[in-house]
């Protein structure tokens, strides 16, 4: 037999960055418990409004299974004493297993006798058990920003303030923060009434007729359909954002969508003026032409029915007028010095107590981008444009506008790059040199913004390193490592090869230059490397390389992100070929050799055999070559050339013993297979393979 169970948790309005959060909570903690409770079950659904979170389980056994297991106790020699009577080992075992002594049996584990218990729990009344699973449940829950009420030391996400708990059509009966359990729910705080609940099945058509949508992805549809259907009403369309129809639809309970107006002079600002406030601040949707163009219109959607919905939009209206208004006053005025006459005014902004200010962060950033354009043997005109978008990148900072509009920052300083008469080059590296601004962005494509980008990131992270400041686990308070991700996405998507370790002094160096202490750099620099080895395995990763191969190339990583990514890629595509396996057989076999090698350098003329002399001459001849398309990146054609030696090897391990009683023989052949590791092992260290 089986009936529905229902736990509702009503609260205080939730925010809505809770509720994904509380729904992956609910959804494991809860499964966990039945399981460990042993309560079969046919369906669990998990539901959030802003008002409430709820459990429904369909088809909950009224029973618990019976548990029936033999337990594993102490070894037998340890069990009984040398009259064959129980132990205090063996009497504890039993009282802990609720058995008696004389009830335990013996059994062999892997040739070893084990005393064991035969356990059996008969099953309880699944009534008797859901009140502590409700208690365990609500207690599980853990919330970004929890809060206290009343006289209570419990933290909750938002003050309760009524529980429901039905298991079919009884209630659950428990005390919980001065509230009983009951069936008594609440609707629409301003459309709805407090309702009695008969049973669980019919809960979520129930809250509906008290204008609760208490189905989070019923609401999610309702207001995506309701937001296209106005649009397509106004001649538009609304792009997709997942982000904010999942905010909008989490503080909605009962979603009407509706369209307003912005006035005609307002649409002369740029477009990121005018989105910014009505997505960022006011969670509208943007309403733009078939052909992607801005029109006058934003949706929004409200929490409640059809009613006065003309004075909704109204007061919809006025907030972004407000906005605007302030929006078009800090754009004239902002206008009416060029970007380049703002920089002075960074030097009054402390970027951090310990490394100094935006002003001289500007300086550090500039000099850095100097550096990588020389790596990049970049021509005066490029480097010049470089150092002029380095200059004025962080000039918008200052700006009206990116003071009270934050998120504008960037672009913000490439609208007034260009409307202070600066080339499009640097206006673009304005723009660009933020991003990646978080996971999934588009990488900078312009030479200006990749490589002030690459140094604004990495003035950061040398700084931030340099300080103790390094992530420590899930803590990542300055987003450093999305940071060096960014790096490394730049480094490869631009198939630069940059050394880094060049560029930490250099960032380092820097700092000394201004006066600002940091760490040794010989200190932090492992870190630093390690820091990157491992953002740049992410990537690989994420671009579904295999781990092993991974391990491999990073085992004996050089200073350049891209040539170690490229050699994963090279390790990948030959690893799937036929002549691979005696490929890493020969090179195992040579690497677990020359470990033994007391001398890297070989010395031909103490070799005697025509087989390994054969070699000697097969790495001579190639030798050359294959350095200089290691040097060149190209590991495809190094490898094909290393391939070749494998013949060579399997002809030398036919015709003589490497460990032979005279030494100077054992260790010319010895060094002989160094030599073959380091071309082998062109792609990486091949014994980490699976």
């Amino acid at each position: 037999m089986a009936k529905d169970f229902l736990l509702e948790i009503g609260t205080e309005e939730l925010p809505a960055k809770f509720a994904p959060g509380v729904l992956q909570q609910l959804n494991e903690k809860a499964r966990k418990q039945l399981q460990e409770l042993r309560l079969d079950f046919s369906e669990l659904k998990v539901y959030t409004t802003p008002r409430r979170m709820a459990v429904l389980i369909n088809g909950l056994a009224e029973k618990q299974t019976d548990l029936s297991a033999e337990v594993k106790g102490p070894a037998v020699k340890a069990a009984y004493d040398a009259q064959g009577s129980p132990t205090k080992a063996a009497q504890g075992f039993a009282r802990g297993q609720g058995v008696d002594p004389k009830d335990l049996f013996v059994q062999d584990l892997n040739g070893v006798p084990y005393v064991y218990a035969r356990k059996f729990e008969a099953g309880k009344p699944a009534a008797e058990l859901l009140a502590q699973f409700c208690l365990d449940l609500i207690n599980g829950l853990h919330f970004p920003k929890p809060m206290r009420w009343a006289d209570l030391d419990f933290r909750f996400a938002r003050p309760i303030r009524w529980i429901v708990a039905l298991f079919g059509t009884e209630v659950i009966p428990f005390e919980f923060v001065g509230l009983s359990s009951g069936r008594v729910t609440r609707g629409h705080r301003t459309l709805g009434h407090d309702l009695e609940l008969k049973e669980p099945a019919n809960y979520v058509e129930d809250l509906r007729q008290v204008y609760v949508m208490v189905d989070p992805e019923e609401r999610e549809k309702v207001i995506w359909d309701q937001i296209q259907k106005l649009a397509q009403g106004a001649g538009g369309t609304v792009d997709e954002d997942a982000e904010l129809l999942e905010e909008v639809m989490h503080i909605v309970e009962y979603p009407t969508a509706l369209m307003g107006r912005v006035a005609d002079k307002y649409m002369k600002l740029p477009e990121a003026v005018i989105t910014t406030p009505m997505k960022d601040h006011q969670r509208y949707f943007p309403v733009r032409s078939q052909d992607g163009k801005l029109l006058p219109y934003f949706i929004t959607v409200r929490n409640g029915g059809t009613h006065a919905l003309d004075k909704v939009q109204a007061g919809n209206e006025k907030v972004l007028k407000a906005r605007l208004e302030d929006a078009a006053f800090y754009y004239r005025e902002d206008q009416k010095q060029p970007l380049a006459d703002l920089v002075g005014k960074l030097d009054r902004i402390v970027y951090h107590d310990k490394l100094g200010t935006v002003g001289q962060r500007v300086e550090r950033i500039r000099g850095l981008a100097q550096t990588i354009a020389e790596q990049l043997n970049q021509n005066e005109e490029k480097k010049s444009q470089i150092d002029r978008t380095a200059l004025l990148a962080k000039a918008d900072l200052v700006t009206q506008m990116v003071y009270d509009f934050p998120e504008l920052q960037g672009i913000m300083g490439a609208e007034y790059a260009t409307l202070s008469g600066e080339p499009e080059e640097v206006a673009t590296g304005i723009l660009e040199h933020y991003q990646p601004r978080f996971a999934g962005d588009a990488l900078p494509q312009s030479l200006t913004g990749q490589v002030v980008s690459i140094a604004d990131k990495l003035d950061a992270i040398v700084g931030s390193f340099g300080i103790g400041l390094q992530p420590t686990g899930s803590q990542d308070p300055y987003a450093l490592r999305r940071q060096a991700q960014g790096v490394v996405g730049i480094l490869l998507d631009a198939d630069w090869n940059i050394s880094l370790e060049k560029l930490f002094a250099a960032s380092y160096e820097s700092f000394n230059r201004q006066g600002v202490k940091l760490e040794p750099l010989a200190d932090i620099l492992p870190a630093l490397q390690d820091f990157f080895l491992q953002r740049l395995r992410y990537v690989l990763q994420e671009q579904g390389f295999r781990y092993d191969a991974i391990d491999a190339v990073l085992a004996n990583a050089g200073d350049s992100m891209t040539r170690t990514a490229k050699r994963v890629s090279a390790l990948t595509e030959k690893r799937e070929t036929p002549e691979f396996t005696p490929y890493v057989q020969a090179f195992i076999r040579c690497l677990n050799l020359s470990k033994k090698a007391e001398t890297q350098a070989l010395k031909t003329k103490d070799l005697v055999d025509p087989a390994e002399i054969a070699l000697a001459e097969a790495i001579t001849l190639r030798k050359e070559r294959f350095d200089n398309l290691v040097m060149m990146g190209d590991y495809d054609q190094a490898y094909q050339i290393a391939s070749e030696l494998v013949p060579f090897i399997e002809k030398l391990f036919e015709a003589v013993m490497i460990m032979v009683e005279d030494e100077k023989l054992k260790q010319a052949r010895l060094a002989l297979l160094s030599e073959c590791v380091e071309m082998l092992g062109c792609l990486g260290d091949l014994s980490a393979l699976a």
